[in-house]
């Protein structure tokens, strides 16, 4: 089974959660946007089947998600939720209160980089051609990608 991310009909719905984010979302995007932890890409109020994440890291499918007052009223919900992401999605989700955002944002960037550090790649990613030491060219610089018109990866140097 295939679940739609990002699906249009709930575009409104994340955009306006990004607009009107927490504080602490606010303060933890700070420390997740552009590639900050362990060169990783995290989106924000990225949406999976009929779940939007607080946000969500593609490359080692790493859900984090900030818990106010709200989630200990609907404890029911978010073990529901975990249960599509983990189970049906493979997706690791990552639960801290708000505050911890504010009073130990370490403790948050800690369980990134060990997920980061325990998560391992297929070997035929690893194999791509193009990556690696088998992507450099003779001077010691890296060779630059760029998409062709039919949307395959070609290498340049």
């Amino acid at each position: 089974m295939q679940t739609i991310m990002n699906k249009s009909d709930v575009t409104g719905n994340r955009k306006e959660l990004r607009n009107h984010s927490t504080s602490a979302e606010a303060t933890l995007w700070k420390m997740l946007k552009g590639k900050q932890i362990a060169g990783l890409k995290f989106r924000r109020q990225h949406s999976v089947g009929p779940y939007i994440l607080d946000f969500y890291c593609p490359q080692i499918k790493l859900a984090i998600e900030l818990d106010g007052e709200v989630h200990n009223r609907q404890q029911d919900y978010d073990e529901q939720r975990s249960y599509f992401l983990n189970r049906v999605e493979d997706i690791e989700v990552l639960r801290f209160e708000n505050r911890t955002a504010f009073e130990n944002s370490e403790q948050i960037i800690w369980e990134i980089e060990e997920k980061f550090s325990s998560y391992h790649l297929p070997l035929w990613v690893l194999l791509l051609p193009g990556e690696g030491e088998m992507n450099r060219n003779r001077k010691g610089g890296h060779t630059k990608k760029r998409r062709s018109s039919s949307r395959n990866s070609v290498l340049t140097r």
